[in-house]
C-alpha cells in the first residue's frame, strides 16, 4: 500500500515571516472557519500530527493571501525542506500585489534552484483570475522549468474580492494553453463541482486537492459533491490528491473520513498516497 501523503500543508506560523494581518481579515476567517484554536501550530505539532496519523510525507505551500512575503516564504520553505527531505517536499510562490513579470520570473527561477516542486498561487485574493494573461510568462517558465502550479478554486473567503476568480473553468483556457503543465486545483473548486469534474476529464495533466475540507461531505449524498464522488472513484481515479490544509483540518479525521466514504480500495490508496508519489517522484 502506497504511504499516505498529504498534498496541502500550511508552513507553520513561527517559521512563517512576521506579518500583520487586518484585524477584520483574521475574524472573517474565525467567523467561518474558526481557525484561532489552530492557527499558531508549531512544526513541533506538524510532525506530531503526520505520526500520529501515519502520514508519511507532505507538501508544504508557501501561500499568502496578504502583502507580498513571497521571498521570505519561499526561503522558509526551501530551509525546512532541506532540513527534512524525506518528510516534506515544498511548492513555493510568486509576488501578486501587484504581479510585476520580471521579479515574479526571478522568483520562479529561486523556487527552482530551492529544489522546491512547483508554485502555490491564489490569484482570487489579488483580484486577479486565474487564466489573467500577467500570469501566462510564470505558467510559461514553470513548464520550461517542470515545477507543478497549485491554483486556489472555490471559494475565497475574504470580504475585499469576489469568489468568481476561484472558478475551475477558468483552468480550462490555461491547460489549453499548456498542455504539458501539471496543474493542481486547490480545495476541489466547490461549488462548482461540475466544472471541475469536467475541466479534470478533459485533462489529464490537471488534478485536484481537498485541502481543508472535510471528506465526509465529498462522500456523502445531497452535499453538492455526488458528481466528484462518482468520477473520482472511476475514471478521475488518478487525478484527485488528498489534503487538509493543515492546520485546517486535522490529518487523522481527514484520513478516517475518506477511509469510511466508500471509495474502492484501489482509489483511496491512489488518493491518500499514490497519485501523490507519482508526481512527486517518490514511487
Amino acid at each position: 500500500m502506497p504511504q499516505v501523503i498529504d498534498f496541502r500543508v500550511r508552513l507553520p506560523l513561527e517559521l512563517r515571516p512576521a506579518e500583520e494581518l487586518p484585524a477584520d481579515y483574521l475574524d472573517q476567517y474565525d467567523k467561518v472557519l474558526d481557525l484561532s484554536a489552530n492557527r499558531h501550530r508549531s512544526l513541533a505539532d506538524l510532525l506530531a500530527d503526520m505520526e500520529a496519523s501515519g502520514t508519511a510525507h507532505a507538501v508544504v505551500h508557501a501561500e499568502y493571501e496578504y502583502g507580498d512575503d513571497a521571498d521570505a516564504l519561499n526561503e522558509a520553505v526551501g530551509k525546512l525542506v532541506s532540513e527534512y527531505p524525506d518528510k516534506f517536499s515544498g511548492y513555493g510562490t510568486i509576488s501578486m500585489n501587484p504581479v510585476k513579470i520580471p521579479r515574479a520570473l526571478a522568483q520562479v527561477r529561486r523556487v527552482a534552484e530551492l529544489g522546491l516542486t512547483g508554485l502555490s498561487l491564489q490569484p482570487s485574493f489579488f483580484g486577479i483570475p486565474i487564466d489573467d494573461r500577467a500570469l501566462y510568462p510564470i505558467y510559461a517558465k514553470a513548464d520550461e522549468l517542470g515545477l507543478h502550479v497549485a491554483l486556489h478554486t472555490g471559494i475565497n473567503y475574504t470580504v475585499s474580492f469576489p469568489i468568481r476568480n476561484d472558478q475551475p473553468i477558468q483552468l480550462d483556457q490555461v491547460a489549453c494553453d499548456f498542455p504539458s503543465l501539471v496543474m493542481i486545483a486547490c480545495h476541489a473548486g466547490w461549488p462548482w463541482v461540475t466544472e471541475m469534474v469536467a475541466v479534470l476529464r478533459k485533462h489529464p495533466n490537471v488534478y485536484t486537492e481537498f485541502g481543508g475540507l472535510a471528506p465526509r461531505y465529498v462522500c456523502e449524498p445531497d452535499t453538492g459533491w455526488e458528481v466528484m464522488k462518482r468520477f473520482m472513484n472511476s475514471l478521475l481515479s488518478k487525478q484527485v490528491l488528498h489534503g487538509t490544509d493543515w492546520p485546517v483540518f486535522p490529518m487523522d479525521k481527514a484520513l478516517a473520513q475518506w477511509r469510511a466514504g466508500g471509495l474502492r480500495d484501489h482509489v483511496l490508496e491512489a488518493l491518500t498516497g499514490g497519485n501523490a508519489a507519482r508526481l512527486l517522484g517518490r514511487d
